[in-house]
């Protein structure tokens, strides 16, 4: 009972401490001239500032974002003659996966984020805690780095993450809107700082973190990045990212693409991003593309990333490209598509190719390919064929 007792004096003093936090956060903004903000809010903000992540080797301030992210960012760009972090916390899509701050998404802790490293690497060590989170985090980190009165790189970082500000300042924002975060991070996307490759740019990093915002607000974003008149390297990025990360929304967006975008390149991307995809649909727009897309480079790559996905609809479509396709380059393809699948369904396949096929450019290639299998039942056809 004793015990009790004092838990429940400790949870009142800390529910106080957080309504006392959220208050003074609301008179500062009283005397800066803004609105006060309403009672949840105060709360929620006062709640969001207590789970801040663990933030080493930094001179810290945590302040609020008051009525506008985009405002609260240019002023702080704006004094920033130094290097300095600001940082905050949305929630993050769902998912058992994480993103440490080299913007790698993966299944694992990320330990100690290393902010200021050239790589902006994590270590693969564990939270000094010791604790191991099973589940994939509910909250995204956004990691602005500022510098000459400007944003020079962004990064996200998953809540498990410990930062390390390199002895930087480091600002925690609280009570971010995350329909302002997304809407911030594309005017980023938009500029000048996209690369079509690599992942150091400003606008690569923002891509990022729009992608991995639980937000409706994200996948609007992500679609207007793969209109016909963007960039072809940010329409691939945009595309992927549909894939791995925006579920039955980014399912739909590609199944426009694969139909629609102009360029072969990009549908061709739009292939591996439906491959990435765990919407039940993906596979079968897969399917289409590999039959009816009037590029060979696309069907060649829906071909190639069928065959990687597997299965009985796969393996299918592969030799039906074999039989029917009237271009050899993706007959070809095709054949390569069945090296990829697992041995138990690829190598005879392989062996009908080369016994049965009419082109003899298709035959050689099953050949080729049944010669690097290394499989048993290759070995003894091709006995069978020069002992004939």
């Amino acid at each position: 009972m004793r015990e009790e007792r004092a838990i429940s004096t400790l949870q009142r003093i800390l529910g106080l401490a957080m309504i006392l936090a959220g208050i003074y956060c609301a008179a500062v903004q009283l005397a800066k001239g803004d609105a006060p903000p309403e009672p949840a809010q105060t709360i929620r903000a006062a709640a969001q500032a207590a789970e801040a992540p663990r933030i080493e080797n930094a001179k810290l301030e945590t302040r609020g974002a008051g009525a506008s992210l985009d405002a609260t960012m240019r002023e702080l760009a704006g004094t920033a003659e130094k290097a300095e972090w600001v940082g905050y916390h949305v929630d993050q899509v769902a998912g058992e996966r994480g993103v440490c701050c080299n913007n790698n998404w993966n299944d694992g802790n990320c330990g100690s984020c290393r902010l200021e490293k050239e790589n902006g690497g994590s270590s693969t060590t564990t939270r000094t805690d010791g604790n191991v989170k099973l589940e994939g985090s509910r909250q995204l980190i956004v990691l602005y780095r500022l510098e000459a009165k400007q944003v020079v790189k962004i990064r996200v970082a998953s809540d498990d993450c410990t930062l390390d500000a390199g002895g930087l300042a480091f600002v925690w924002l609280t009570g971010v809107k995350p329909t302002e975060s997304v809407a911030l991070l594309a005017t980023y996307v938009r500029g000048s700082g996209f690369e079509d490759h690599g992942d150091r740019s400003v606008g690569n990093g923002a891509l990022t973190a729009i992608a991995l915002h639980a937000d409706a607000s994200a996948d609007r974003a992500l679609e207007s990045f793969v209109t016909p008149e963007q960039r072809e390297g940010l329409r691939r990025q945009a595309a992927f990212w549909m894939g791995a990360a925006r579920g039955n929304a980014g399912l739909l967006a590609l199944q426009r693409m694969a139909k629609t975008d102009p360029s072969s390149d990009v549908r061709a991307h739009v292939a591996f991003a439906l491959s990435v995809s765990h919407e039940a649909g993906a596979l079968d727009e897969m399917i289409r593309m590999a039959h009816d897309d009037t590029s060979t480079h696309v069907r060649g790559q829906a071909l190639f990333w069928l065959a990687q996905k597997a299965g009985k609809k796969a393996v299918g479509t592969i030799t039906g490209a074999i039989e029917n396709d009237p271009d050899t380059d993706v007959k070809k393809k095709a054949v390569f598509a069945l090296s990829q699948l697992p041995k138990e369904e690829g190598v005879p396949k392989l062996i009908e190719v080369a016994q049965t096929n009419r082109n003899p450019a298709v035959r050689k290639q099953a050949m080729f390919w049944l010669g690097q299998s290394n499989d048993p039942r290759a070995l003894q056809f091709f006995e069978k064929v020069l002992t004939q």
